[in-house]
């Protein structure tokens, strides 16, 4: 008797288009699915971060509000640079506006990460660099850290060059960034060198092929 055959797992754009148009939380959405993510098997860097807000959940754009108007500053990276999937891949830990709270936006939504975050993250095999954005972030890639959320950035040598821990950039985080002068005196000048060397060795593979 002939073994039965393995699944073969789905191309690329196949799984991106079921991660689209996923539902399975959708009750639980106040203003319904809609997936906002970036990802292509070239990309260098992963921003891994929470979940979208309400406007990027308008547009569809990741970081299509102020907190991404901050993180491309910390980065030191232009719009058309971060918005390229080929050199950046972008994967919230929920993929849908989850809705607001006390305080913010609620956390992400549980169901999301173990459904899909996996299989995607596997797809980036030409990764370099991970930005790891808020807590519920680092509970998934930094899960052996241990620590608090500011400790973790603190700590940033420890993972260096390869991962770092990022406050969140939203404008509700000024006052963490007033506490902590040493974000941007310290950490800010070597992270926008890294990424620049990450995305110049990018660049140069691209013009020998």
């Amino acid at each position: 008797m002939r073994a039965p055959t393995a699944r073969r797992p789905p191309s690329l754009p196949a799984l991106l288009t079921a991660v689209r148009a996923c539902k399975l939380c959708a009750a639980q959405l106040p203003l319904g699915p809609r997936p906002v993510l970036q990802m292509h098997a070239s990309a260098r860097i992963l921003i891994a971060s929470q979940a979208p807000g309400r406007k990027v959940h308008a547009t569809g754009i990741p970081f299509d509000d102020a907190s991404g108007e901050r993180l491309r500053t910390w980065l030191g990276m232009p719009r058309e640079t971060f918005y390229d999937p080929r050199q950046v891949a972008i994967l919230p830990m929920g993929f849908c506006y989850p809705g607001s709270g006390h305080g913010g936006d609620l956390p992400p939504r549980p169901e999301c990460a173990p459904a899909w975050r996996a299989e995607l993250l596997a797809r980036l095999a030409r990764l370099e660099l991970t930005l790891v954005i808020g807590r519920y972030a680092q509970a998934w890639h930094l899960p052996a850290s241990g620590v608090t959320l500011t400790e973790a950035v603190q700590a940033w040598r420890a993972h260096w060059p390869h991962t770092v821990a990022l406050p969140h950039p939203s404008p509700r985080n000024t006052p963490w960034l007033k506490r902590h002068p040493w974000f941007e005196r310290d950490l800010l000048p070597p992270l926008q060198a890294r990424v620049q060397q990450v995305l110049a060795g990018s660049v140069a593979r691209k013009s020998v092929r």
